[in-house]
């Protein structure tokens, strides 16, 4: 008969070599991901550094450059559930492929834009090909990873969009710098061409490097594609438990938790848009500088910190197997970054400020993505995550315009500024409210949360 100690050394031994496994995986997949987001994201906020000279060209107003957002966004929301179905039933591999080729056409041909009318139905198409990206590369990480590895894989990934903002501000910076007219062209026209042919050749370099489970994965042994199968099976039966007597799908998304959660998630995105979209001319007004790539080198300083602090934060969440405050601290810290950038006009003042504001949006995105796959049965979960993406997609339809409006009805940045300030702290409450009577459990021990660090 097995004693206690016996079977407590096979347990530790099981522990073990299902950490090995999942660090194999997480080598293989993570980096291409992160790769793949990074991409992403520049072809998503290349647009706010294009408004510096494409502004002026096309004769926009800062409503009129908030609406071309909005239409990106709204394309997006509309095919957002569509295209995590449709992710679920192909794989993520010929999927996510489709996607990245797609919007890397959309995306290049924004050069093209001759007014406002046209550049809103560029945005518009660009939007459509991307829809379903992110919330399908948070599905496909639930293929992969267990809870108690999720968070940090999450924010690894996620840590993608301030890299692309370290990397790619002054770079495009440095684009519209020194482009200018070369062969006919202007340089927010040289923008969108260098940056959008990436996402089509990353999309066929996936078509062949991404297996869609582990099941498919060339690179593990069978023993080790039944360790990570049978930890998800574990992880999907104890969620069935818990929501046995609850129904799937759409009943289940909503839920009244799920739903203050994902109005909690509309304010995050508020503040997460309002970065991505309007920072590079609060930049440009403070600076009061003609060198864009000054600019871009000033707006890179946060996003280096912000890549920093989310795989620190996110692997102290796993650590301390907490959710709740992590999520709210940083909404909470962006916050008081929006409100030191409303009200204060000396440069490192507001770097303070852009530094709070870009950490708190970005690390809050990032934590608030390991609730979902916690909360949601295993079935419920493409059309669930798909569904409280696109509520934040709502808030990046909403909020451009307001904010744009706000700044050409007052001619400064401090009232649309302090509407973001508030949205983060509705959000912090409403987190509080939907978890108040819950802990969202992680259903593995600490020592094997704290294996990727």
């Amino acid at each position: 008969m097995e004693s206690k100690a016996d079977a407590a050394v096979d347990v530790d031994s099981n522990r073990e070599e299902e950490s090995r496994v999942l660090r194999k995986a997480f080598r293989y997949l993570v980096p291409i991901l992160f790769l793949m987001y990074v991409v992403s994201y520049l072809d998503r906020i290349n647009i706010g550094f294009a408004a510096l000279s494409m502004n002026k060209d096309l004769k926009l107003s800062a409503t009129m450059f908030g609406l071309a957002n909005t239409v990106f966004y709204l394309g997006y929301a509309v095919f957002e559930v569509p295209s995590n179905m449709m992710l679920a039933k192909f794989g993520g591999r010929k999927w996510l492929a489709r996607i990245m080729i797609t919007w890397g056409i959309a995306s290049t041909a924004t050069m093209l834009a001759t007014s406002a009318q046209s550049l809103m139905f560029l945005r518009l198409l660009v939007g459509i090909a991307e829809a379903g990206f992110a919330p399908g590369l948070v599905l496909y990480l639930t293929y992969w990873f267990p809870a108690n590895y999720r968070a940090r894989a999450t924010a690894i990934c996620l840590a993608a969009q301030p890299v692309t903002i370290a990397i790619g501000s002054p770079l495009s910076g440095l684009i519209l710098d020194k482009t200018n007219h070369m062969f006919g062209l202007v340089g927010w026209q040289w923008m969108f061409i260098i940056e959008g042919i990436p996402a089509i050749l990353l999309g066929i370099v996936i078509l062949f490097y991404l297996p869609d489970n582990p099941g498919q994965a060339k690179w593990l042994t069978g023993s080790q594609k039944d360790l990570i199968q049978r930890s998800l099976a574990r992880e999907a039966a104890a969620a069935g438990a818990k929501v046995k007597a609850k129904a799937q799908g759409w009943r289940e998304v909503l839920d009244g938790k799920i739903v203050m959660l994902s109005a909690a998630y509309f304010c995050v995105v508020v503040g997460l848009n309002t970065t991505a979209t309007w920072t590079p001319q609060i930049v440009k007004s403070v600076l009061k500088s003609h060198s864009f790539t000054h600019a871009g080198l000033f707006i890179a300083f946060p996003a280096i910190i912000t890549t920093i602090a989310m795989p620190i934060w996110g692997a102290r969440s796993d650590r301390k197997m907490e959710r709740t405050w992590h999520l709210i601290a940083p909404m909470l810290l962006a916050a008081v970054g929006w409100i030191i950038v409303a009200f204060v006009r000396v440069p490192e003042v507001q770097m303070v400020g852009l530094i709070c504001y870009t950490v708190g949006a970005f690390v809050a995105m990032a934590i608030f993505w390991t609730l979902p796959p916690n909360i949601l049965s295993a079935a419920a979960r493409p059309v669930g995550i798909a569904a409280i993406s696109t509520v934040g997609i709502l808030a990046s339809v909403t909020s451009p315009v307001i904010v744009g409006f706000l700044k050409d009805l007052t001619h400064d940045w401090t009232v649309g500024l302090l509407f973001v300030a508030a949205m983060q702290v509705v959000g912090a409450f409403l987190v509080r409210l939907a978890l108040a009577k819950d802990t969202v459990e992680i259903a593995a021990p600490a020592a094997c949360a704290a294996s990727l660090e």
